[in-house]
């Protein structure tokens, strides 16, 4: 019955990317990437070369992957790198990463699919991040003996793999060579089902921000916007996070950098007519403006993690709606961070700093400055930050426990054949 429904799902997202495709542009995306993909993938590995192929969902996954990417092209220069994402968020934005051999859309997932893609790519090794468990490839894999790991993966009790009616998804897990899960309640809940080939490595998007954080860019035009003041960074942004944030722009006096999720010139044009202080957009601000503006709002992509090295507090979007963004890119810098008190509770960072206290869910306006306010006490400041910046210090290594196995992996292989 899984199996029915399973593919039944499959039909039906396919079906619905071909209707929406004319109407919607992620749909148009998602449909034109794949068009050329069969092509694409031929000519990935024609020299049958030693090939690592990494699959991501998004771009969250792409960061999380980023660490062993780099570490692995250390390690086996002469191998060749195929990343491949399923969302066009993802593909779209790291399409021409340099770290990577290809980067190709996953045609999705089927069994003829997914045979005649791990035909013609003739992967050595597959990382598949976080999530992503597509059971005709794992089981694919699993058929031709290539090896699979599972990288940074985190598990939820209310997930369907360990539901009674799960049969067929818990299958799917049974085709992953090695799970590195990020905490200990990952780790049980696969034993629970059976499956004991794990490792609690922690999460490599530590490693990630850590390496941001040793080599951030320097950014001259934002020194020069911020001067002597302090800098509250307001990343990833959506609307409902901006509700919260403007009445407090609007009251305290600071500079704020406003990076929103989404930078068309509308959404753009929105946030300036609803700010009472002077703002500008980082595209039209120059030097010989200095000390006019309080806020800039960055319209582009790319600055985000390097901006919070300017920063004293950090608010980071997306929690009163789909879900939080990255908040770890802040926390290396010893920042406070603020976010909505929605859908937070699944990312186990934002767990632990606000049980730590470095980290703070708010409701409103007004909780947002109760907070602030105690943060105000340079003491309670300085308590946060320590905490922050030792959290993360606890965390890292995720990275260096997963290419030590996969060397082991590729070496024990090697002496097999």
């Amino acid at each position: 019955m899984g199996k029915i429904v399973y593919r039944f799902f499959l039909l039906l997202y396919r079906t619905a990317i071909k209707l929406a495709a004319p109407f919607n542009s992620k749909a148009r995306l998602f449909r034109d990437g794949r068009q050329k993909i069969w092509e694409q993938a031929a000519a990935v590995n024609p020299s049958q070369k030693p090939l690592l192929w990494v699959h991501c969902a998004s771009l969250g996954e792409f960061e999380q992957g980023r660490p062993l990417i780099e570490k692995y092209r250390l390690e086996y220069p002469e191998h060749l790198i195929l990343i491949t994402f399923f969302s066009p968020s993802g593909y779209e934005v790291r399409k021409n990463y340099s770290g990577a051999d290809a980067i190709l859309y996953l045609p999705l997932d089927g069994k003829k699919n997914a045979q005649r893609f791990i035909d013609l790519i003739k992967p050595t090794l597959a990382f598949f991040i976080k999530y992503e468990f597509w059971h005709y490839y794992l089981r694919t894999l699993n058929r031709h003996k290539i090896p699979v790991l599972s990288i940074s993966a985190i598990f939820r009790k209310d997930q369907i793999y360990f539901q009674p009616w799960g049969g067929f998804q818990r299958a799917s897990l049974r085709f992953i060579t090695h799970f590195f899960v990020q905490d200990r309640e990952s780790a049980s809940l696969l034993s629970e089902i059976g499956l004991t080939n794990v490792s609690v490595s922690g999460d490599t998007r530590f490693d990630r921000v850590f390496e941001i954080s040793r080599e951030a860019r320097d950014l001259p035009e934002i020194r020069s916007f911020l001067g002597e003041k302090p800098a509250f960074i307001i990343g990833s942004a959506w609307p409902a996070d901006l509700d919260v944030m403007i009445p407090f722009m609007n009251e305290h006096d600071l500079k704020y950098i406003i990076a929103p999720h989404e930078i068309s010139d509308r959404f753009l044009a929105e946030i300036e007519s609803d700010l009472e202080k002077k703002c500008i957009r980082h595209s039209r601000w120059t030097k010989a403006q200095e000390g006019e503006f309080d806020i800039l709002i960055i319209d582009n992509v790319g600055m985000l993690a390097h901006l919070y090295q300017y920063g004293k507090f950090a608010w980071v979007g997306g929690a009163y709606g789909q879900g939080l963004h990255n908040i770890l890119e802040a926390a290396v810098f010893g920042l406070p961070v603020f976010f909505g008190n929605k859908n937070y509770t699944k990312f186990r960072e934002a767990r632990d700093l606000i049980n730590l206290g470095g980290a703070f869910a708010v409701a409103n306006y007004v909780e947002l400055r109760e907070h602030y306010t105690r943060l105000e006490i340079e003491n309670s400041y300085l308590i946060v930050k320590e905490t922050n910046e030792q959290y993360i210090q606890s965390q890292l290594g995720a990275t260096k426990e997963i290419i030590t196995y996969t060397k082991e992996l590729l070496n024990h292989d090697r002496s097999r054949s």
